[in-house]
């Protein structure tokens, strides 16, 4: 029991610092997407998303690269961010080593999508996020539904202004999480992918390899109840300083670093709660209400795993044996589980779950290798 009482006072201790009020002016830094791509000196477009539960997306695009011709046919490639991420974690590393720019600059046609709550994409036809009452409604959501609802509107709505079919799609972190959750639940999503590449997907959670946040997420449940009690209905991105540390890395003077501060937004309390719940159960399934709400909305006392067998894209999952929020083997699980799928590890073990948006070295070790396997489809 006392250890149990520690751990709720350690977890209420990380909650504080989460639920802290957002630095508006932060916020607006980076949450300024257009304006990165602009400064860059790229062409931008911005369009409004609405999905079908009403919630208001603003998803980007980069046309082509710099001083290009536009009437020159381009794929489209689709880029959903993680979880306390924005559009702008693809940009935020300049033209020279952003995953973003690299694509628009080798021909591609490049979207950028936006998941609900998120900066620009905080708003509903109907409903405040900034309502006392309102909010409980806006945000009662979790990556479940930004993968059954918000990637669907994005893709969709991406392929019909691009006059195409078929788009690739590359994830990163819960940007993984959705697109399994979307070509799970709607298979018929997979003729609309012509591959796809997981860069830290984060799905199955039997091996999560932090100690310390498998004894916080043992009391999901109770955190959540405590979060409902207060009004907290969205997580600041202070979790970001509050995690555990990844791999210590050895300063190298030829990395550019984006600092984690510059790429930091919010996020429903339901989003981390369902990470949790999976950790806490070692599965990846459907957010777990009690008995009785399991039995009325899913017909069995348990939620259902998502069925990977669904998914007959072919997909690339990069991951590197320096992230402490995805372990190997739940990788490899997941690519034995998918039938099109292969693991690709990184070469370099001190490479982090943040890396992939926040270090230069994603170039090398990733970016040119999915510019490669994307221009030979």
């Amino acid at each position: 029991m006392p250890n149990i009482i520690r751990v709720l006072i350690q977890c209420s201790v990380v909650l504080l610092l989460i639920t802290l009020p957002v630095n508006s002016s932060d916020n607006d830094v980076v949450c300024d997407t257009e304006g990165k791509i602009i400064r860059a000196g790229y062409p931008h477009e911005k369009f409004d998303v609405i999905t079908e539960d009403g919630y208001i997306l603003q998803v980007h695009r980069i046309p082509q690269g710099k001083n290009q011709n536009q009437t020159i046919y381009r794929p489209v490639v689709f880029l959903m961010h993680g979880l306390f991420a924005s559009p702008s974690c693809y940009v935020e590393l300049g033209s020279q080593y952003a995953i973003a720019f690299n694509l628009a600059d080798e021909g591609f046609d490049v979207w950028l999508g936006s998941a609900r709550g998120v900066c620009n994409s905080r708003r509903h036809q109907q409903m405040d996020p900034d309502d006392r009452i309102e909010k409980h409604k806006f945000f009662d959501y979790s990556w479940h539904e930004i993968g059954l609802y918000d990637l669907p509107a994005m893709i969709d709505f991406a392929l019909k202004v691009s006059g195409q079919d078929k788009l690739f799609y590359i994830g990163h972190s819960q940007g993984g999480t959705t697109f399994l959750v979307l070509n799970s639940m709607k298979p018929e999503y997979n003729s609309k992918i012509k591959a796809a590449h997981l860069l830290a997907a984060v799905g199955y959670q039997k091996n999560f390899p932090n100690e310390r946040m498998k004894r916080y997420a043992l009391l999901t449940d109770p955190l959540v109840e405590v979060t409902k009690m207060f009004g907290i209905v969205e997580l600041d991105s202070g979790f970001l300083s509050a995690a555990p540390k990844e791999t210590e890395k050895t300063e190298d003077p030829s990395e550019v670093r984006v600092p984690i501060s510059d790429l930091g937004t919010t996020a429903a309390v339901k989003q981390m709660a369902h990470y949790g719940q999976n950790v806490r159960d070692k599965t990846f399934r459907r957010w777990n209400y009690s008995l009785g709400e399991n039995l009325l909305r899913y017909g069995s006392l348990t939620p259902p795993r998502y069925n990977l067998s669904l998914i007959n894209v072919d997909i690339t999952m990069h991951y590197t044996l320096g992230d402490v929020l995805l372990d190997e083997n739940d990788v490899l699980d997941m690519v034995r589980d998918l039938p099109h799928a292969k693991a690709r590890k990184l070469t370099r073990d001190s490479f982090t779950h943040y890396d992939f948006v926040q270090s230069s070295f994603v170039k090398s070790l990733v970016t040119d290798y999915v510019i490669n396997d994307l221009k030979r489809r």
